[in-house]
């Protein structure tokens, strides 16, 4: 875990908030209309329904998504031509270990 790169990662708005769907994608993700099979949340959320989401370009999320994946806050997985993202809990543990011992 690199601190540098999650406060880095956290500075966006937007970023924080896919953090915050992705918490409990259930409640603000409908099953994705881009995939045609059945893909449990488990697996993550559809890079294209992160995008509609947010309403930015395509590779403003993209980037966004590379620089939590970077930094240890996202997993992610290719299934077929799409990639899903989820949080990577482990790491966001320990970095609110880290802020409550260190800060």
């Amino acid at each position: 875990m690199d601190p540098s790169l999650i406060y880095k990662a956290l500075s966006n708005e937007t970023r924080r908030q896919i953090m915050y769907w992705l918490k409990h994608p259930e409640d603000f993700f409908d099953k994705s209309p881009y995939i045609q099979h059945d893909i449990d949340f488990k697996v993550g959320v559809c890079v294209a329904d992160i995008q509609a989401k947010t309403d930015l370009a395509q590779s403003v999320v993209s980037s966004y998504l590379s620089t939590m994946l970077k930094a240890g806050l996202l997993e992610s997985e290719r299934i077929g031509k799409w990639t899903f993202y989820r949080r990577n809990e482990k790491t966001i543990q320990q970095f609110a270990e880290y802020v409550q011992k260190e800060l």
